[in-house]
């Protein structure tokens, strides 16, 4: 697929951060035309060997404020766009749509005490984007963010997690953040076993967060594995809490670009 020139930038990798065997981050320059709002991502160009170039959309980890633009990734066996992009280094191009898209932001929202960041896999990006932010903080009274990964070594972006109530504009806000990372596949010191959806259905998500999920106070954002979200969706629609859309507000927000 060919896209005409006016319609992206080209940007130098300058980091790569290979979190495990098929997990990686990429870090590449920004131009100081590109706008977004955090929760929202960009089409990603990469150009192959005959000419043609593959597109793909990934949501930013980076924040609005950051000069730089960050992706976070996974190595689909044989995919046609994330071979190519894992075969980068530092100092190759990676072509960038001009126009930030998608709709998994605060804006979705009205109201609300407490935001839920659902996140399965690469589904955190846009959470971290989010979570850089000031905004989130002084709107909302407590934020849960649940990750959830196969193994414990595929818990990326700990150090930024971590470090989030250090950061100098959200340090009056440390205490509004709960994290709890989810692990499927086996037992993981610090981290709680299960899927979302299970832990969900079985009311354990809300016991660990010592929170209650209702319509008033709840707002829940999911990004991640399709299944996961279509299975989400039906458990938090059976608690009164519906999709927001343009005509109709709600209570959960989450991305269709997969």
């Amino acid at each position: 697929m060919t896209v005409s020139e006016d319609k992206f930038t080209r940007q130098s990798l300058t980091a790569i951060q290979v979190w495990s065997p098929s997990l990686f981050s990429l870090r590449c320059g920004r131009d100081p035309g590109f706008r977004f709002r955090p929760g929202q991502f960009a089409r990603l160009g990469v150009p192959k060997a005959d000419g043609s170039v593959v597109w793909r959309a990934y949501s930013m980890v980076s924040a609005p404020h950051d000069e730089f633009l960050e992706f976070f990734s996974i190595v689909v066996p044989g995919g046609e766009f994330t071979s190519e992009l894992s075969r980068l280094k530092v100092g190759d191009s990676l072509l960038v749509d001009k126009q930030a898209f998608g709709f998994l932001t605060l804006e979705r929202f009205t109201g609300g005490r407490d935001l839920w960041l659902l996140a399965s896999g690469t589904g955190l990006a846009p959470f971290l984007s989010i979570l850089q932010d000031f905004e989130v903080w002084r709107r909302f009274e407590r934020i849960v963010l649940v990750y959830s990964v196969r193994t414990a070594g595929e818990l990326a972006y700990q150090p930024l997690i971590q470090g989030l109530r250090q950061m100098e504009h959200l340090a009056e806000f440390a205490d509004k953040l709960l994290y709890l990372p989810l692990v499927t596949r086996e037992q993981a010191p610090g981290c709680w076993h299960g899927r979302i959806t299970s832990l969900l259905s079985s009311g354990e998500l809300e016991r660990a967060a010592g929170l209650s999920l209702s319509p008033t106070y709840s707002r829940l954002m999911l990004c991640g594995n399709p299944q996961m979200i279509e299975d989400a969706r039906a458990l938090l629609k059976l608690r009164g809490l519906q999709l927001s859309l343009t005509r109709r507000p709600g209570q959960v927000a989450v991305e269709n670009y997969w």
